[in-house]
C-alpha cells in the first residue's frame, strides 16, 4: 500500500479556486470604502426655484394651500391650524369633492425636508390625490409670462417706462 505523491497519474483534485472570489471581495471592499464616507456626509437638498412662474393659486376659491413656516407651524389657506386639526379639515374638504382633489403645498426653504414629506403623506392619506409644490421666483429673474403680475414692466412708447 503505497501513496502517490503526485507527479504521474490521473489524480483529480477537489480544491476550490478562490482567486475569483478574492478578486470580487477586493472590488467590493474598494467600492464600500469610497461610498461610505459619502453616505455619512448626508444629502443636502435645495428646494427648486422657478422661473416664469404664474401667480400662486392661494387666492382662488377652490384651490387649497397648505403652508408650513420655518418653525413647523401649519397654515391652511393662510389661516393658522394645528397639526391635529389639519387631517380632519382636509378629510372634510376633499370627501365632498368628486373631481378636483389637488392641494398645493408651500413650505419655508429652511424647513427640514422630512416635515414636507410628513405633510405630503398626511394630506394624501386624507383624500388628496395630487400635491403640487409652490416654488418662489428665482432671485434676479422676472416672469416672461404674458399677463403675469410678476412680469417685468413693459416700456412705454417713447422709451420711458
Amino acid at each position: 500500500m503505497a501513496m502517490s505523491a503526485g507527479g504521474g497519474g490521473n489524480s483529480v483534485r477537489a480544491e476550490p479556486n478562490v482567486t475569483p472570489m478574492i478578486d470580487v471581495m477586493l472590488v467590493l471592499l474598494i467600492i464600500f470604502m469610497v461610498v461610505t464616507p459619502a453616505l455619512l456626509a448626508g444629502f443636502n437638498a435645495q428646494p427648486p426655484q422657478g422661473q416664469n412662474l404664474k401667480d400662486h393659486p392661494e387666492d382662488a376659491e377652490n384651490d387649497q394651500v397648505l403652508g408650513i413656516d420655518k418653525d413647523g407651524n401649519y397654515y391652511l389657506n393662510k389661516k393658522a391650524i394645528t397639526k391635529e386639526a389639519i387631517e380632519k379639515e382636509i378629510k372634510r374638504i376633499y370627501s365632498v369633492r368628486t373631481v378636483d382633489k389637488v392641494m398645493y403645498l408651500k413650505a419655508d426653504k429652511d424647513l427640514d425636508y422630512s416635515k414636507v414629506v410628513d405633510a405630503t403623506d398626511m394630506v394624501s392619506k386624507n383624500g388628496v390625490r395630487v400635491v403640487g409644490l409652490i416654488s418662489d421666483q428665482k432671485n434676479g429673474t422676472v416672469s416672461t409670462v404674458v399677463g403675469d403680475s410678476k412680469q417685468a414692466p413693459q416700456a412705454a412708447p417713447g422709451g420711458k417706462p
